[in-house]
């Protein structure tokens, strides 16, 4: 029997509701089928109706004001194919095919050039004026960035490595090695922990004024990620998980993550801060959050983070509205 098409609609976001987080459920086939096959990408590289989503320095093109991804033609981007840093097939959506275009981090003239199109962007900082599909396209495309940036030498024999195929792979050049080095991902959970009517959310120094969120920490080598729920509640403030629920994930290429969101309830209220990182922990009920929100004493994680999903989705669980803050 024939393997049936991925059909992007089916990419719907699996938590237990329907709102999906920044970065997440980008409608886009990645055709892993058939991307390596090189004569076919060629053609699609080719056509008129595909489209290249070019990064510099780990940026993103965005087109006036911020407001949407600047994905260029194949003529359009003609100029700077010869001599990108690499170019990687992100997928297709219908009849168009998406390719990320790397241009030359060492040249500064890059942005000036490509002025006519657009302005380079932080897409952490551009994320919220971006639509859902925009904010998806772009984070692969920036992941994928880092990855070849980072990627240029064979961590075997430090030979020089070149982007092979589709781009999602690259070789060592080395005949005696010739390893193949594939995109990684770093696994991260983050954590709103309840006891009672309550939620424990903690502070960072270097974070901005008054801002408190959830806790999180990378997930270990060896370990599940409910295990490392359990592990890194425990050795930031001390307190033991007696119960963990997972909420939804977000991708986070800042430069390489996939955020991991848990809610977990906690044995007792007594905590005791053990990491050095933390300023400040605190419980708050919804009635103290919204006020403390309300006079300026403590900030949300910004909008695009999957903390303030989760904390958003802890205060409004019993039916509270919490009013629309930055």
């Amino acid at each position: 029997m024939a393997k049936k098409a991925y059909n992007p609609a089916m990419n719907k976001h699996s938590s237990r509701c329907n709102v999906k987080n920044y970065f997440a459920g980008l409608a886009l086939d990645r055709a892993a089928g058939v991307r390596r096959d090189p004569e076919w990408l060629q053609k699609r590289m080719q056509a008129p109706d595909s489209y290249f989503v070019p990064v510099w320095r780990e940026r993103n093109l965005l087109r006036a004001e911020a407001s949407a991804a600047a994905l260029l033609s194949r003529a359009e981007v003609d100029p700077w194919l010869e001599n990108a840093d690499a170019v990687v097939f992100l997928g297709e959506d219908g009849e168009s095919a998406y390719f990320a275009l790397f241009l030359d981090g060492g040249d500064d003239a890059v942005p000036t050039q490509l002025v006519g199109f657009g302005e380079f962007h932080q897409l952490k900082g551009a994320a919220e004026g971006l639509g859902e599909n925009d904010r998806g396209l772009l984070a692969y495309a920036r992941a994928m960035a880092h990855w070849h940036g980072r990627q240029r030498f064979c961590s075997d024999c430090g030979a020089p490595t070149h982007s092979s195929s589709d781009g999602h792979v690259r070789i060592c050049s080395s005949s005696e090695c010739g390893r193949e080095h594939f995109p990684r991902t770093d696994a991260a959970v983050i954590v709103v922990v309840e006891h009672g009517t309550s939620c424990l959310l903690v502070r960072q120094p270097r974070w901005r004024e008054g801002l408190y969120s959830a806790l999180a920490g990378f997930v270990e080598a060896g370990e599940s990620v409910e295990d490392a729920v359990v592990r890194e509640v425990y050795e930031e403030v001390g307190v033991r998980v007696i119960g963990q629920r997972y909420h939804s994930s977000q991708p986070w290429p800042f430069p390489s993550s996939l955020m991991l969101g848990f809610e977990a309830k906690a044995a007792a209220r007594e905590f005791n801060p053990g990491d050095d990182e933390l300023e400040d922990a605190r419980w708050f009920t919804r009635e103290e959050y919204a006020a403390a929100l309300a006079s300026g004493e403590v900030k949300m994680p910004s909008r695009p983070s999957i903390a303030r999903r989760l904390i958003s989705d802890w205060y409004g669980r019993d039916g509270a509205v919490l009013s629309d803050v930055d």
